[in-house]
């Protein structure tokens, strides 16, 4: 867990963000309208207060403190799979109640600076989403949506999805490593080489699917009261154009398809095989 007195003056390196500094370069204008279609509910619902009409499973968030570079390699990942998502703004997020959340099946939360997203968020916002998540909303939380996903202290906004458990930062960036072409175990697969930057360690809470090098927690998954909850403190997701200058010895096809298995999983509530 992270002790307050531990992670306060750690935020200084956490508001630079996990990706702000990665460029995706050609994607900007590479996707088409799935995510601008589902943007109309959100208006009907502010105006009637009902769940939205016709919403699409997947709810991505896109607001404040995302990393526009790792929406977009999600977003490459959903539509190269057809899957039909939303994005959802902080606004359109403060605006929404706990029965408009839960219209969707999924909520994915990327990373970014994790302090931005908790705290550009209401504390109604951030409560309905645990609402949501404990009444049967599945959730996906990746890097910063991790650390969201945990009970970060005071001030600090969280969804606390984890009944109070906090996440610190895996142990290489305590030697001041930023970001790392890391061996990834999992329970029931080949080991892959997954791209981190930033991100948690998830010891304390919910079953270990994949393992750091060091045998700590890596992806966890695990129910929030009637809520599927999956989180990863790696990037799978990430496309060829963040592995620049790091040696992976496995292919980005791999890493993006398991990238897949973990959305599939989070939306269809599949257990993966752990530890």
């Amino acid at each position: 867990m992270i002790h307050p007195a531990w992670i306060l003056p750690r935020l200084g390196k956490a508001v630079r963000g996990i990706c702000l500094s990665v460029l995706l370069a050609g994607c900007s204008n590479a996707l088409s309208g799935n995510h601008a279609s589902g943007t109309q509910p959100f208006a009907e619902a502010r105006e009637s207060g009902s769940a939205p009409i016709n919403a699409p499973p997947i709810l991505l968030f896109s607001g404040t403190g995302t990393s526009r570079n790792d929406v977009v390699a999600i977003e490459i990942i959903l539509n190269r799979n057809h899957l039909a998502y939303a994005r959802v703004s902080t606004e359109q997020l403060n605006a929404m109640n706990p029965a408009q959340i839960q219209a969707f099946r999924l909520l994915i939360v990327p990373g970014g600076n994790f302090v931005d997203i908790g705290n550009s968020l209401t504390a109604d916002a951030t409560a309905n989403v645990r609402i949501a998540v404990k009444a049967g909303l599945s959730y996906l939380g990746i890097c910063a949506g991790g650390f969201l996903a945990g009970n970060l202290p005071a001030p600090y906004k969280s969804f606390d999805l984890t009944s109070g458990v906090q996440f610190s930062f895996y142990s290489i960036e305590k030697r001041g490593v930023r970001k790392a072409a890391l061996r990834i175990a999992s329970a029931d697969s080949p080991a892959l080489d997954q791209y981190w930057e930033d991100g948690p360690e998830l010891a304390g809470w919910g079953d270990t699917v994949a393992k750091y090098p060091d045998g700590k927690p890596a992806i966890v998954e695990g129910f929030f009261g009637n809520g599927w909850v999956i989180l990863t403190g790696v990037h799978p997701e990430a496309p060829d154009t963040w592995r620049r200058g790091m040696a992976f010895s496995t292919p980005v096809s791999a890493s993006n398809a398991f990238a897949l298995t973990l959305i599939d999983a989070a939306l269809r509530r599949i257990r993966m095989p752990h530890y």
